[in-house]
């Protein structure tokens, strides 16, 4: 093995990924789901755009921010509504498209002998569903949901991805499209790089501290060989 491949091994071990909005194109069935539920529970459904800038929060935490005043209750209701509504839109629909290029990204990066997680606001039996209708729960290491975790930007997720495998904060990126996801990689010491294509706008990460935004999913192969030059 070259002395680079030595360095990259060293100083890039573990990259993480969101999934809506980062690998997934899922903001239009997330947006249909959310509306849906909101009707279901006699209340106007919010703005496409408010629920896209929550997308990446625990589904609960979603809801109550999407809500003048959230009740518990009502939490509850719209959750419960909402995941009917996901599932029977997974009916009438096939799974979310993955973005271009991620699934060449995630190959290369596994040529490159780097561990690969996910780190994501859906629960793990969500999670699953979508990596095992693209088949590839084999590329992913760890497994952080937001049914086991609290909910981002709380670092706790990242956290565990990086004890699982035994990866340090420096040697460990995060690759996500919110700030949450930006956040809650710089709470856990690891490098945050934001996606143009997703949730929130790229200014919004680079002012949250991400040190790239992609413009396309093959430019995370330049980021990680700088980081050994």
């Amino acid at each position: 093995m070259s002395g680079q491949q030595n360095q990259m091994e060293r100083r890039m071990r573990l990259a993480v990924f969101d999934l809506d909005g980062t690998l997934v194109d899922s903001q239009a069935r997330i947006v249909r789901s959310a509306r849906r539920a909101f009707r279901a529970a006699g209340l106007p459904p919010p703005a496409p755009q408010a629920v896209r800038r929550i997308v990446g929060l625990s589904l609960e935490q979603a809801i109550a921010a999407l809500l003048p005043r959230p009740e518990d209750g009502l939490v509850t209701r719209i959750a419960r509504a909402y995941r009917d509504a996901y599932l029977a839109d997974l009916a009438e629909q096939e799974v979310d498209p993955l973005f271009a290029g991620a699934r060449d990204v995630l190959d290369a990066l596994r040529e490159r002998d780097l561990l690969l997680g996910i780190a994501t606001g859906k629960s793990r039996k969500g999670a699953l569903r979508v990596l095992e209708a693209h088949g590839l729960l084999d590329h992913f290491v760890t497994l952080q949901t937001a049914d086991r975790h609290p909910s981002k930007p709380h670092p706790a997720m990242l956290e565990a991805a990086m004890a699982e495998i035994g990866a340090e904060p420096e040697t460990t990126l995060l690759v996500g499209d919110t700030t949450y996801d930006i956040d809650m990689a710089r709470a856990a010491g690891a490098l945050p790089i934001g996606v143009s294509w997703g949730n929130h706008p790229p200014g919004e990460l680079a002012a949250a501290g991400a040190v790239r935004v992609l413009a396309r999913f093959d430019e995370l192969l330049t980021v990680i060989e700088e980081r050994v030059r």
